[in-house]
């Protein structure tokens, strides 16, 4: 309504939200979209509000010697599966220009922040769970949704999670990995526990059951919650299934019978159609 200044960053900001609350699958699209970019030759860096972290300063870089306290859980895991600048800190206009000062880069990713108006965008990502839904209709507290269904009208893509939609990725699962180590699993327990600080568990525990692993009990923290190792005392030496966003918080005092379930989004060739249109129109790709 101009009632709030916007700001433009030196660089087209390309924004992957949504507008329900947790546990779009928002973090595999957002790694997949990085390395496509960057296949085709673009130098990407990633901005991030940075919940739960606790950094010493913001803006902040998360780098190789950051704690995932430090960077919080969702930024910790893109920088460690990413070869790109990733700066956390709430002033996304300061993270902005921290990365004009320290980077040459063509655009950047605003992990989240579809609702963070201040901030001019040239793209806007919209991912919508295909289970899930819009839930109720209703806004935050009555039902899930931060903002009505009519945004879907304004923004330029919106991308289905799961089936039942051309444009949309599926989430596949790409090998069982060492929590404490990081390796990856020729072989694992037939069974065991399920531990998730996840928005949407159930999909989870879904990808645990289709590998064979029968789930013998399930826990579920708080979105984003900061584990201690006396969370899992309870479990005894049960072998414990994760997914990767909670290994990273679980490295540190993992055992070796602890596992993370990786994922990977695999994109269907409309959506990949439809973002080369979509960055051409924007004049942010050229192609060959």
């Amino acid at each position: 309504m101009g009632f709030i200044k916007r700001f433009n960053a030196h660089v087209p900001i390309l924004v992957i939200g949504n507008i329900s609350i947790g546990g779009n699958g928002k973090t595999p699209f957002a790694l997949w979209l990085v390395n496509y970019l960057q296949n085709i030759g673009l130098k990407v860096a990633v901005i991030s509000r940075g919940y739960g972290s606790n950094a010493p300063h913001y803006p902040y870089e998360v780098t190789t010697s950051s704690s995932v306290l430090e960077a919080g859980d969702e930024p910790f895991l893109l920088h460690s599966r990413l070869q790109c600048p990733v700066v956390i800190g709430p002033d996304r206009q300061a993270s902005c220009e921290y990365i004009k000062r320290e980077y040459n880069v063509d655009l950047i990713i605003s992990d989240d922040g579809l609702q963070h108006y201040k901030m001019n965008r040239a793209v806007e990502f919209c991912i919508v769970d295909s289970t899930r839904g819009f839930g109720n209709g209703c806004l935050l507290p009555a039902g899930p949704l931060r903002e009505l269904p009519s945004r879907l009208r304004s923004v330029d893509l919106v991308v289905t999670n799961g089936i039942g939609a051309p444009c949309n990725y599926q989430l596949e699962s790409t090998g069982i990995y060492r929590v404490g180590s990081g390796e990856k699993c020729e072989s694992y327990p037939d069974m065991g526990i399920a531990v998730s600080a996840i928005g949407n568990p159930a999909r989870f525990e879904k990808s645990l059951s289709e590998l064979g692993i029968d789930i013998i009990e399930t826990a579920h923290f708080r979105d984003h919650h900061a584990y201690q190792n006396g969370d899992f005392d309870r479990f005894g030496h049960t072998a414990v299934f994760m997914t990767e966003k909670d290994a990273v918080k679980c490295k540190s005092f993992a055992l070796e019978n602890w596992y993370y379930l990786r994922v990977d989004a695999q994109p269907s060739k409309m959506l990949i159609e439809r973002l080369l249109n979509i960055l051409k129109k924007k004049e942010i790709y050229h192609g060959l």
